[in-house]
């Protein structure tokens, strides 16, 4: 994949997930294949204000291989302004999200709000891309309540981004129903800058979908939620023990973030792990109150034992490739 200048040795991308894309599960999914990584949504008016929960979020790891900082807002100097804070520094590339649906972020005027007025959030990338020689990349959807995607892609286009992602669905529409495929091809045929796919990939058969749009990249989001080996899936290469890789994402976590607050905070990604190993719900209700790291591993072994990830994958690519 070529993006942004640089050769990549695949074309995919670990999506901003908020609350979800900590450094260590981006660290995990960068061993697994992932080229491309993205930081959670960041306010560019909290980065302005030396916000610390913010700031925590800006830390990076050495797995990682091009790493994103996605920042949000809608004032396009504030948003300048936070593309050369010290907090992004170790960042190689700057997104801007236009795709967000959440209601509070909408009602402030940031993400997806920003889809029915082109002409500010041309602006705001225009005003970025001045302000830094990295990259800049815009993360849209296909439009506020109506599918208008090849006037978002333009206004990107006109601002300067190097490369645009395109959510498949409508503000509106959130994250339900189908992702529209026929739109991302439709935004790939008519752009005249790199296009990633983003929506619902979650195994080959998805994936492959994904790239008959013609899409320069594919971003995977909530399919790597507790499967950040799906990355080694899609690129076709042998899955290795994933509790080993669970471990080494609870203590990359663990260098940077106090226990305590880390105790509470793993237990929607152990939650998501259990899900993914068919976990039963005894086993779940224990991960969700649990109060300590080492209990709750030692329940995720136990449903290891009896999960095959590796034999389950090479069937399944087996099955692919025939």
């Amino acid at each position: 994949m070529l993006l942004a200048g640089k050769n990549f040795e695949n074309n995919l991308l670990l999506a901003p997930l908020a609350g979800f894309s900590d450094v260590g599960f981006r660290a995990v999914c960068s061993l697994q294949g992932a080229e491309i990584t993205f930081s959670e949504m960041l306010s560019a008016q909290a980065l302005k204000y030396d916000s610390k929960k913010t700031k925590d979020m800006t830390i990076v790891h050495l797995y990682e291989k091009f790493k994103i900082a996605q920042i949000f807002g809608h004032d396009p100097l504030s948003m300048a302004e936070a593309v050369n804070n010290e907090a992004l520094s170790m960042f190689d590339g700057i997104d801007i999200n236009f795709g967000c649906p959440a209601p509070k972020i909408v009602k402030n005027g940031d993400g997806s709000a920003l889809l029915k007025n082109l002409t500010l959030l041309s602006k705001i990338i225009c005003e970025v891309k001045k302000a830094t020689t990295r990259p800049v990349s815009a993360k849209v959807r296909i439009g506020y309540d109506k599918n208008n995607v090849i006037d978002i892609v333009r206004a990107c286009e006109d601002g300067g981004a190097d490369f645009v992602t395109v959510h498949g669905r409508t503000k509106s529409q959130g994250y339900s129903g189908v992702v529209d495929l026929e739109a991302i091809a439709t935004a790939k045929s008519f752009s005249s800058i790199p296009v990633i796919g983003n929506g619902d990939v979650k195994d080959v058969a998805s994936y492959k979908n994904m790239l008959s749009t013609n899409v320069d990249g594919v971003m995977i989001g909530r399919g790597a939620v507790g499967r950040p080996w799906i990355f080694s899936e899609l690129s076709f290469k042998k899955v290795k023990n994933v509790f080993d890789l669970i471990i080494k994402h609870v203590d990359i976590l663990k260098e940077n973030y106090p226990e305590k607050w880390l105790t509470l905070y793993l237990r929607k990604h152990f939650l998501a792990y259990a899900n993914t190993f068919g976990a039963k719900a005894e086993t779940k209700r224990f991960l969700s109150t649990s109060q300590s790291i080492d209990e709750s591993l030692k329940k995720l072994n136990a449903e290891f034992k009896h999960f095959d990830i590796s034999q389950k994958s090479s069937k399944m690519l087996q099955e692919e490739e025939e």
